[in-house]
């Protein structure tokens, strides 16, 4: 008998038996789905020709995203610093604006930089809090999130 590697008998190991069973899996048909418009690409218009082009002409995806952001006067990645002069309470949590129903915050303590930052998740409609200092936090959900919520989920 002949000694083959290892690698060699892995990677026959995972060959598909016949030829046949590839084609089934790469000719499958695509599959439209009928849940209304599409969501806005976040594509540039590109440049025209002879021109050079600008953050705004060539920017895609979450650049992109910021940009039209900063253009609007609206802060996509809201990082201002969350109040610290007080801990927060059952009765009175420390407010964490938010655009989605969960938010990751770093607690410092209170005042700031009482104790090293303990990260931590703060969900929609449940208090989250630090396991360090005890400070409780609570989302504060932007405006048009519950109504934006809703027109996804009805399509």
């Amino acid at each position: 008998a002949i000694a083959r590697p290892a690698a060699r008998q892995a990677t026959w190991a995972f060959k598909p038996a016949t030829v046949s069973a590839l084609r089934t899996f790469t000719s499958s048909s695509q599959v439209a789905s009928s849940h209304g418009d599409p969501p806005p690409q976040l594509l540039g218009p590109g440049v025209k020709p002879g021109e050079v082009p600008t953050s705004y002409d060539q920017a895609t995806g979450i650049e992109r995203l910021q940009l039209l952001g900063d253009i609007e006067g609206f802060n996509v990645f809201d990082q201002e610093p969350l109040d610290s002069s007080r801990t927060g309470t059952k009765a009175n949590p420390i407010l964490v604006p938010a655009t989605a129903a969960a938010r990751i915050v770093g607690c410092t303590g209170s005042p700031a930089d009482s104790h090293d930052v303990l990260w931590f998740e703060v969900k929609k409609d449940k208090l989250a809090r630090c396991a360090e200092c005890g400070s409780v936090y609570a989302l504060q959900l932007e405006e048009g999130y519950e109504e934006a919520l809703a027109h996804a989920h009805a399509h």
